[in-house]
């Protein structure tokens, strides 16, 4: 398993204690996270090699930053620091019919001016096997898109797997670039698309259902219209209310569809990077088993998440096959 490569912004996530809003309490806990950090961190934790790349503030706030992504095994050596601040998001945890509630604020963060002259990605891709990118990292800025994509450029050229997860989220693009063009445009240099028929509509301008059927043939008509994608993985999620959840997936590699059993989430303790840890177990899954076995190593993982605090998915290699085992009780381990 060679190294894998991961660019995104470092966020700060505060939040009260418990299901508190913030009008209810003056103490706060504090995480550190990000949606490709997410990622990384969690594939290191399987035991896989990990560089991320990102900026962060030229502080005490930024040093901690680093010093909690060291402890994890990520190698920091392509981070970069600015004199802008960390970006910093708010939540409130929701509970049974009460949802939870974000509020970013990282317009003017580090990581939002970060630019292609600021990054050495022939020095940064030196070791790397596989890089992921997500669709948050272009929409925050011009010199976020553009770093990403000479990134992925040279990715390809070097021969990496690229997984992309081009989550749609609008009220992030707001420096000019027009998200569908942005993203066509970044999926052309990727091999592993993650994600169902919203994102293949957003991208193909197509009116897909949510039925199997719709799903096989709009990866047909994704992987037509880019010929570099070799298979499609989507997480589906059945929400009964904030902490009942249902998680399973399906895929199309282009010869067969798959699909997963249903994974129960009784009782959600942090919904909070539970795609990143589904495509942190697909990550290191697709390079360990088959397609379904990864498939279903990612759904184990993303139920899992739900059972953890923080952005970051702690569960290891052995935990997760102990859920693909069938261990779901969660009897006491001595």
């Amino acid at each position: 398993m060679g190294q894998i490569i991961t660019f995104g912004e470092v966020l700060m996530r505060i939040s009260p204690r418990g299901n508190k809003k913030f009008i209810q309490s003056n103490i706060v806990e504090f995480y550190f996270g990000g949606t490709e950090l997410n990622v990384g961190i969690s594939i290191s934790n399987f035991g896989g090699e990990v560089k991320h790349i990102s900026a962060v503030s030229e502080d005490f706030i930024g040093d901690t930053a680093l010093t909690y992504i060291r402890k994890f095994g990520v190698d920091t050596s392509s981070i970069i620091q600015s004199k802008r601040p960390l970006g910093v998001y708010f939540l409130e945890v929701g509970a049974v019919i009460r949802p939870s509630m974000i509020s970013y604020n990282r317009s003017h963060s580090a990581f939002s001016e970060i630019e292609p002259s600021k990054v050495n990605w022939e020095n940064a891709l030196e070791n790397g096997e596989w890089m992921h990118w997500t669709g948050i990292t272009p929409a925050l800025s011009q010199g976020a898109f553009d770093t990403l994509k000479a990134g992925l450029k040279l990715a390809r050229e070097k021969g990496l797997a690229v997984s992309a997860d081009p989550t749609y989220r609008s009220g992030l693009w707001r420096y000019g670039q027009d998200p569908k063009e942005a993203l066509i445009e970044l999926l052309n240099y990727s091999t592993i698309f993650i994600g169902g028929v919203n994102e293949i509509n957003e991208v193909l301008d197509t009116e897909f259902g949510y039925g199997n059927d719709d799903f096989i043939e709009a990866s047909k008509q994704l992987m037509i219209a880019f010929p570099t994608i070799e298979k499609v993985f989507d997480k589906i999620r059945t929400s009964l209310n904030s902490s009942w959840h249902k998680i399973r997936a399906r895929m199309w590699n282009g010869e067969e569809f798959r699909e997963t059993e249903d994974l129960d989430i009784t009782h959600v303790v942090d919904r909070i990077g539970t795609g990143d840890a589904f495509a942190a177990g697909l990550i290191y899954g697709l390079q360990k088993f088959d397609d379904y076995k990864a498939m279903e190593f990612a759904s184990a993982a993303c139920a899992l998440k739900h059972t953890y605090e923080g952005d970051v998915n702690l569960a290891t290699v052995n935990e997760v096959t102990n859920i693909l085992g069938g261990n779901i009780t969660g009897r006491l381990v001595r």
